[in-house]
């Protein structure tokens, strides 16, 4: 039971919720002449209960996913944007804010330079000779 204390945040919030949209539509909506058929409020908390259910179930599978520990200089990732100077990279399955002096271009293979805070400093990985070769043969 890690997250026990989370889910009983989750359900006290969700009764206060319910608790909150009872009180609005039994006792301020008739003081400004909006009647709501009892059927109205039940589906309203049904559809409120299953809102919150699901917000908790993509909730509690962020807080089950395992942190990376650190990014160190050297590891490498992929852009998923260009980088132009700031951009998107994937690092060990995760999405990072990028910035690097050059341009790259979008799928490049990238390696970490430096961290700036919650920006990773990247370079481009260079390709091996027999890619540049191929590359070279090819036209391009």
């Amino acid at each position: 039971m890690k997250y026990r204390s989370y889910t009983v945040l989750t359900i006290t919030t969700t009764l206060l919720e319910e608790a909150a949209l009872v009180a609005v539509v039994l006792w301020l909506l008739p003081r400004v002449t909006i009647n709501i058929p009892l059927w109205g409020l039940i589906l309203m908390m049904i559809a409120l209960g299953v809102y919150n259910y699901i917000n908790y179930r993509l909730s509690k599978k962020a807080l089950v996913k395992k942190p990376m520990i650190s990014l160190d200089i050297g590891s490498r990732g992929r852009t998923i944007t260009p980088i132009s100077p700031k951009g998107y990279a994937r690092v060990n399955g995760e999405l990072w804010q990028a910035s690097s002096s050059s341009t790259i271009d979008a799928g490049e293979e990238i390696a970490i330079v430096g961290i700036e805070g919650m920006t990773l400093l990247i370079s481009p990985i260079e390709k091996d000779n027999r890619t540049r070769k191929a590359d070279a043969f090819s036209g391009q």
